[in-house]
């Protein structure tokens, strides 16, 4: 959606109908739930884990649609132009579910939502893209 404001592209097109709803995770707290995990007691995690099951899946714990992910994106960049879904596409799995409460009973929460995430993230770009168009 970037290239397609800088272009002024009038209509961006996404796949089929934009209801699936999918987890998003900033990479900063990806990185702050690996430490804090890192740096508790090994006794603690076994509490909330098994053997042979001893992994923690990471996540904000907050799902959006593909709809409002678009329209988050839109607003974040300053996109005027349309959004239209194309039903040609498929729509892929409507939800990808993960379950996080393991990492919640460890003590950790996810500080950054996904609208911050994304105007951080695209305020890093806007910054570093003359570096990366050569």
């Amino acid at each position: 959606m970037a290239a397609a404001k800088l272009a002024r592209v009038p209509v961006v097109k996404v796949w089929r109908s934009g209801l699936p709803k999918r987890k998003f995770l900033f990479v900063d707290d990806m990185a702050d739930a690996c430490i804090h995990i890192m740096n508790l007691d090994k006794g603690h995690i076994r509490k909330f884990t098994e053997p042979m099951m001893s992994h923690i899946n990471l996540g904000s714990g907050e799902e959006y649609s593909i709809k409002k992910l678009a329209e988050l994106i839109a607003s974040v960049i300053g996109y005027q132009g349309t959004i239209q879904w194309d039903s040609a596409k498929p729509d892929g799995a409507p939800r990808k579910l993960l379950n996080i409460q393991k990492l919640n009973s460890l003590g950790w929460r996810s500080k950054v939502g996904l609208e911050k995430g994304l105007l951080t993230t695209y305020q890093w770009f806007l910054s570093h893209q003359e570096k990366y168009r050569r």
